[in-house]
Parts: C-alpha cells; structure tokens; sequence
C-alpha cells in the first residue's frame, strides 16, 4: 500500500506543478501586455495621448521620442536599421516623407484600421500601410512688433526678396516638418525653379537653425522678422502672449501645405495584435479631438471634431495638391542638393 500511495502521488505532484505553472504564465502573459510606438510627433503633444490610452486599456506603451534635430529622420532609420529584428510596433510620424519611404523599404505590414472610417480617402494609403490623421500646416510667422500684417510675407517666394535680408529663418530641411515642405515643394514647382529660390535665399542671408521651435523663438524675441514654421509652435507662442502671428502661405498659388500625422504597423512587429488596437486608438475622433484642443492644435481629419482654436478650418483655405509619395521620392534628391546649395 505504501508503494501504491507512492506511485499515486506522482501524477499528483505534476499536476499542481503543471497548474501552478500555467497560472503562473497567465499572470505574466497580463503584465506583459505592451506595444512600443517610435514618435516623431513633439513629446508634449504626443505623451498624454499614450498615457490616455495606458489609462484606458491598462497596457503599457513603451514609446521612444524622436530630437528637434531629426525628427522623423532618426526614428525611421532606426527602423530601417532594426529591420531583420524589429524592436517597434508602431510609427506614429509627425510628417509624410518618411513613412512613404519606410513603405518603399518594406519595413511597414498593411493594416485597414476600422477606425479609418470618415477620413478622407487622399490620406488613406490604398495599399493600407499607413493612414493620415490630425494635420499641421506649413506657415510663414512673422514678429507683430516689427512687420505689419499687410506687409507680411504672403508666399515662400517673396523671403528671398531683398526687403527680408537677414531676417528670414528656417529650420534645417534635411529633417522633419521642414523635409517635408521643400521635397512638396520641388515635386510641385520643379527643381529649376526652387533651385533658383533657395540660391537667392541664401545669397540674403537665410539663418538655417536646428528645429522649427529655434525658428519661433527667434521671431518672438525679434531676432529675425520672419521664418518658415509650422502651425503648432506659432500656437505656443501666441497663447504665451508673445508678438507673434502666421500667414498661411502661397493659399493663391501652390497652395497651403498641409502635413498629416501617419500612423503604420511595423512589419514583423513584436506584438501585432496590440499595435492594431494601438492604432485604432490613435485614428479614433478622441485622439482627434484632443489633439486639436491641446497647444498642438491639429486640424481634424475625422467630419463633425470640433478643430482648434487660432488656425482655420481646413475647408477655409486651398491646401497644396499633393502626391505624398511623389514628394517622398524626392526627399533624398532634394535634402541633398540643398545640402549643397545652403551649404549645410
């Protein structure tokens, strides 16, 4: 009896340990829930949107912020370099550029959000590897003390005009926001002619800085008259009382640049299922929503979200017709040719 009562104890043991082991696994598996998203939108803006979503869904998001320096540009080649293993889930791009040419590496997975559904179909990608939400549009700012809004600079063109020598400044245009802008801007108006534009604004003077903020600051404190930013650091600086105002340039011409937000799934990521949920957060009319009433003051995308206070409304203006992958093809080509020109 003593050896049956042995032998029956062995099936026993296992299976405590086998349960023990399984609750064990259950319990880490719920602690693990987790997605790291590579954000090249400005941390400020961008954290309590993630934070929000950790509330919400009691999964951490491991986010890696990009530098004013190189925004977008570190992160995507941080992707790029990360390819074989990838370490991120998600991209969350402040500018187009960049995810067109993350695609064109094969380094994002398709991925038809649900939450897409009302965003206009321009900023969807059709091959469903990124989708645009929240924009940001490209402006001229302009210190109020020094220039009056009737003489301020209503085209890029007209900053290389003699009348602004030495008080136009722009953010570095191999990075970000500003990449964005001049690779749109060679796609629309050809190389011959932005060429010429960018020798004649070097020749008066242009200051080339290292992020759009540096251009905001610089404009408040009136160290130059006016400079080439986007619409979120004027905002900063005007709720911060300071003499500073926009002009939505080239709304005649070109027209108005407008940069969305793109989201994508990264291929291959670490942990697919929460990245989509990821995803469909960020696309969702909240995020949209607070985006647009947060010192960002993004333009929604979504019809019938309130937008933000101090930029119009998105049907207000005309905004420059953009084949973003176009633009994205040029990126390389043109960053370097102004590498040369600017003498950057």
């Amino acid at each position: 009896m003593r050896a049956l009562r042995f032998t029956l104890s062995i099936p026993v043991a296992i299976i405590v340990a086998i349960a023990g082991f399984a609750a064990c696994r259950a319990s880490e598996q719920r602690a693990e829930r987790s997605a790291t998203i590579y954000v090249s939108t400005d941390r400020v803006f961008s954290e309590p949107v993630l934070r929000e979503y950790e509330k919400r869904t009691a999964v951490r998001v491991n986010a890696v912020y990009d530098t004013e320096e190189t925004k977008s540009t570190g992160l995507a080649n941080r992707l790029i370099a990360e390819k074989a293993r990838p370490q991120a889930d998600v991209f969350w791009s402040n500018e187009p550029v960049r995810t067109l040419v993350l695609k064109s590496r094969d380094i994002l997975a398709p991925y038809r959000s649900p939450s897409a559904k009302g965003i206009p179909p321009a900023l969807v990608d059709p091959d469903g590897y990124w989708t645009g939400f929240s924009a940001r549009i490209r402006v001229i700012a302009y210190n109020t003390k020094l220039v009056k809004a009737e003489e301020a600079p209503r085209s890029i063109f007209e900053l290389a005009d003699s009348k602004w020598r030495g008080q136009v400044a722009m953010a570095d245009p191999r990075f970000g926001s500003t990449s964005f802008h001049v690779a749109a801007l060679y796609a629309m108006a050809g190389d011959q002619k932005m060429d010429d534009f960018f020798r004649r604004l070097k020749a008066n003077g242009v200051r080339v800085v290292g992020g759009n903020s540096v251009v905001r600051d610089l404009i408040a404190r009136g160290e130059v008259k006016v400079g080439l930013t986007d619409t979120d650091d004027v905002n900063v600086a005007i709720e911060d009382g300071q003499p500073i105002a926009m002009v939505l340039p080239d709304a005649e011409g070109l027209g108005v640049p407008v940069m969305p937000n793109m989201v994508s799934l990264i291929a291959n990521a670490p942990h697919p299922e929460e990245a989509r949920r990821l995803i469909d957060y960020l696309l969702s009319a909240d995020v949209e929503r607070q985006l647009a009433q947060s010192e960002a003051v993004q333009i929604p995308l979504h019809a019938g979200v309130p937008g933000p206070k101090n930029i119009p409304a998105i049907d207000t203006f005309k905004p420059m017709t953009l084949d973003y992958t176009k633009a994205a093809s040029r990126v390389k080509d043109v960053t370097g040719r102004l590498a040369g020109i600017l003498g950057l």
